[in-house]
């Protein structure tokens, strides 16, 4: 039953074992050969949040024009909290198009479940993103305006955003096999994508009828939504969570799609 209704949750609930694995095994293998380890999972987002303050807190004095008496530090944590949200969809376009093409001796294994791995590079991503939303909570109680109950709200607004990373790696990873130019392509795509999702500016900044079409970026409504429940404290938007559980939901239900319809094509290809 459960197969037919949403088929990749089955999938991935069939595999669970294997795919902690993988994410683990990704996990690892970023810091493998560095002296520090782990180590540089707290210690690489913790030197951005301090390079943040210093530029654009101190040097450019940029804000958000949100709260009333915004300090240095605050904008900085919102550009920081932006970022760590918009990495998770940077390093899934980045790396999806060659997962499948940089592991042949997986795809001639026959039992072997090959969706898991588009998914295993968002959990490994996910790892990081933790950390560092980690690393912003601290900056918000100690430097910031404090935490209040609204930041329970952060686990609801990044599910979407995580069902939608593994839509979309599900996709690239099966197009990346036939279409090697996808690669090349992604970054561009994903520079192009940052400063269309309010990264360094709020939404409020963003001119109405430009507004009309970056309000459908789920990318945009996700950093704009965890910033009002965890930095600005300010009221959720039930229409624009809404439309991320469906853009979400429905990113990976056709991404899940499309990898099982190219799937049985792989290796002839590779």
């Amino acid at each position: 039953m459960l197969s037919r209704i949403v088929p990749f949750a089955a999938d991935l609930w069939k595999h669970r074992e294997l795919l902690w694995q993988f994410t683990l095994r990704n996990v690892e293998l970023r810091h493998k050969g560095s002296h520090l380890g782990l180590i540089w999972s707290f210690l690489s987002p913790l030197l951005m949040l301090g390079l943040y303050v210093l530029v654009f807190g101190y040097i450019f004095g940029g804000t958000f024009g949100i709260l009333p008496h915004e300090t240095k530090i605050e904008y900085a944590l919102g550009i920081f909290l932006g970022l760590t949200m918009f990495q998770i969809m940077a390093e899934t376009l980045g790396v999806s198009p060659t997962l499948i093409v940089g592991n042949p001796n997986f795809v001639k294994k026959v039992v072997f479940p090959l969706e898991i791995l588009p998914v295993a590079s968002v959990g490994a991503a996910l790892f990081h993103t933790y950390i560092s939303l980690t690393l912003f909570l601290l900056g918000v109680l100690l430097f910031g305006p404090g935490l209040a109950l609204s930041v329970l709200w952060l686990p609801i607004i990044m599910l979407p955003l995580i069902l939608l990373c593994t839509g979309v790696s599900w996709f690239f990873s099966a197009l990346g096999v036939f279409f090697r130019d996808v690669g090349q392509m992604m970054q561009f795509v994903t520079t192009a994508l940052m400063f269309s999702s309010a990264v360094f500016y709020s939404a409020q900044k963003i001119p109405a009828n430009v507004w009309l079409y970056l309000r459908l970026n789920p990318i945009l409504l996700t950093i704009e939504m965890t910033r009002n429940a965890a930095l600005w404290q300010r009221p959720i938007n039930y229409h624009h969570l809404a439309y991320l559980y469906a853009t979400g939901i429905g990113a990976c239900y056709l991404g899940h799609l499309a990898f099982k319809k190219m799937k049985p094509a792989f290796a002839d290809v590779l």
